[in-house]
């Protein structure tokens, strides 16, 4: 593959009109540790791309970022590296003169400013590439010219080649940061891993002055861009959550991050809170609960949280701020404040199972997946229209083995599963339309013990139609949903218990529980015409489990202004498992505090369940 000349020839630069860039956040090179310490060259190299990505920093500061075909012989990707430097020692030497302007004459000046004839060849820095220690041929390809441990020399300087070196492909801090609650940097890698990789916290030593009042008389404010004058002290934390104290409240906050895949690390970068960190709301609703999770259980446990955390979709319409939460401040109902308080309720669980509801597909990403990660857990997604199921799994516990997700209206058209049910549906024609048009999802994940591979657990997640009057719609697709259950925890892996949570929009006295809890519904149930005699639709059904809620019949599990009941269960097959305990849910007075919820202490206007669960 590799072919070396005879001879070592300098490469001499041919002109170009300009430079090709491409600005890669992890492609940001940091300082050489030690004087005499070799810079780096950065490559990006991936097979399914047509073009690697090149990055250094030159001798006169200037940062480059160029962007080559992987094809291309390295000879051209060397004489516009040639060309770049070349201007750069330009443009260093033209402000030297114009510093020191009489001592810059003739050849001198002409090589510095660029102007005259064409530059002498003595101004051109000498561009080349090695590996081990052999000068790289011209005619090599790009994509095998660039090696790990090649080395870069342009002029006196030298660069260690790194080809796909951990990098972050991005990195940001929230933008509301208070004191006692858990700040996670959102973060994506490449070629590393967030555990493999290095953080570092400080603050600010003091807040800096604010601005000078502006002509117009407008308020001061923070300057959200660095400045010499910052300075910044350790916090001692080396972790990728911090959690500021009162003591921070004011001082904004900065994180160094070095990626890493545990064999070696990339390119370090800092981050800088746009805002200081603010006072936190006083006592939330759960934080008298955390008192109760405060250490991840036994093996023999499986603590497990089910919670609808209000979809940002739903919280940020004029209904919702107008007339299902008009209690509640604006602030609050923004999704940047809501996720603060859901990631310290959540971590403070200390869960292994957590089944979500409402969760936006941003919000899953962005938020759900780094706090949760960082405290050991692992989530899946399903989307159903603009919000979804999201399930966590206590990484330690459990590992992933299937997925079993399904639409339950395309499941119930296309699966002979649920021919017997489809049967029974199609002679109501008005209520099998409605049942159709609605986008319910039912996520299943199957896990298995990381101690024990005998033990297995299916874990079910939805979130039935929320209409008063879809009562009939929700009996029939809990009917899809316990039979999908059932094939998947009796056919595919014979025998595993049952754990299902999720908002059912069902209080203790609906059809739908009563069916849940009995196994059976008679086709005259009143729920069958919860929409009038138009749509009435008479069955029996039955299934064969054996379920209890583990959480019992709370008052409710949600509180608006309007309405409060018990909508949210964690159901689970009492032949296989037990409920050790039950956390006890916020007081009334609590869930009242600020006459309902969601509020300044409470992110939804459900509650979450947390129960501990055990293998019978």
């Amino acid at each position: 593959m590799w072919r070396f000349p005879g001879v070592r020839a300098v490469l001499r630069g041919v002109r170009s009109a300009g430079v090709e860039q491409r600005s890669r956040a992890e492609a940001v090179t940091e300082p050489a540790a030690a004087a005499g310490a070799m810079e780096r060259a950065v490559v990006r190299c991936v097979p399914s791309e047509p073009k690697l990505s090149l990055s250094f920093a030159l001798a006169d500061g200037s940062h480059k970022n160029m962007q080559r075909d992987q094809s291309e012989p390295v000879g051209r990707a060397l004489s516009r590296i040639a060309t770049n430097a070349l201007k750069g020692h330009a443009k260093a030497a033209a402000k030297k003169g114009r510093r020191n302007r009489p001592q810059s004459s003739g050849a001198a000046a002409a090589c510095a400013t660029g102007t005259g004839p064409e530059p002498p060849a003595a101004c051109e820095p000498v561009v080349k590439l090695y590996y081990r220690e052999e000068a790289v041929a011209e005619d090599v390809l790009n994509v095998d010219a660039w090696q790990d441990g090649a080395v870069l020399q342009i002029g006196d300087v030298k660069y260690k080649v790194e080809r796909n070196p951990p990098a972050f492909t991005e990195l940001q801090l929230p933008r509301y940061i208070m004191a006692g609650f858990p700040v996670c940097p959102k973060l994506a890698l490449e070629f590393g891993d967030p555990a493999s990789s290095l953080f570092h916290w400080y603050k600010e030593a003091k807040p800096r002055a604010a601005e000078e009042p502006s002509d117009d008389g407008g308020p001061s404010s923070w300057s959200h861009s660095s400045s010499p004058s910052s300075a910044w002290t350790e916090t001692g934390v080396d972790e990728r959550v911090y959690t500021p104290s009162n003591a921070d409240i004011g001082l904004r906050l900065k994180l160094r991050c070095t990626p890493g895949n545990g064999q070696r690390l990339g390119p370090s970068r800092e981050l800088e809170s746009v805002c200081p960190v603010e006072a936190g709301p006083g006592t939330c609703t759960f934080d008298h609960r955390h008192l109760y999770t405060k250490k991840v259980t036994e093996d023999a446990l499986i603590r497990t949280v089910s919670y609808n955390i209000l979809a940002d979709t739903y919280a940020q319409t004029e209904f919702s701020r107008t007339v299902l939460y008009p209690y509640c401040a604006p602030y609050a109902l923004e999704v940047d404040y809501r996720q603060n308080l859901i990631q310290k309720e959540l971590t403070g669980y200390n869960a292994d199972l957590i089944c979500l509801q409402e969760v936006d597909r941003a919000v899953f990403a962005d938020s759900l997946v780094p706090a949760l990660e960082a405290f050991g857990l692992e989530g899946v997604f399903r989307i159903k229209q603009h919000e979804g199921l999201a399930t966590f799994y206590r990484k330690s516990k459990f590992h992933l083995l299937s997925q079993h997700d399904i639409s339950f209206q395309e499941a119930l058209e296309s699966d002979p599963l649920h021919k017997d049910l489809l049967g029974k549906l199609v002679r109501y024609p008005l209520a099998q339309e409605k049942v159709l048009q609605r986008s319910s999802v039912l996520q299943v994940s199957v896990l298995q013990s990381v101690t024990d591979s005998t033990k297995k657990i299916c874990v079910a997640n939805t979130h039935l139609y929320w209409h008063p009057k879809g009562g009939y719609i929700r009996l029939i697709q809990m009917a899809v949903a316990l039979a999908h259950i059932r094939h998947v925890s009796c056919a595919l892996y014979p025998g595993i218990p049952v754990i299902f949570c999720g908002d059912f929009n069902s209080t203790p006295s609906t059809g739908m529980y009563h069916f849940v809890i009995n196994g059976s519904i008679a086709e005259d149930h009143e729920d069958w015409a919860s929409n009038g005699e138009e749509e009435r639709c008479n069955m029996s059904l039955t299934h064969l489990f054996k379920l209890k809620s583990a959480s019992g019949e709370p008052a409710y599990t949600n509180y608006v202004g309007g309405f409060h009941g018990c909508l949210d269960y964690i159901f689970i097959d009492f032949n296989a498992l037990e409920v050790e305990q039950v956390i006890p849910l916020p007081s009334h007075e609590e869930v009242t505090t600020h006459q309902a919820l969601p509020s300044v202490s409470h992110p939804s206007d459900h509650i979450a369940l947390v129960c501990d669960l055990k293998w019978k």
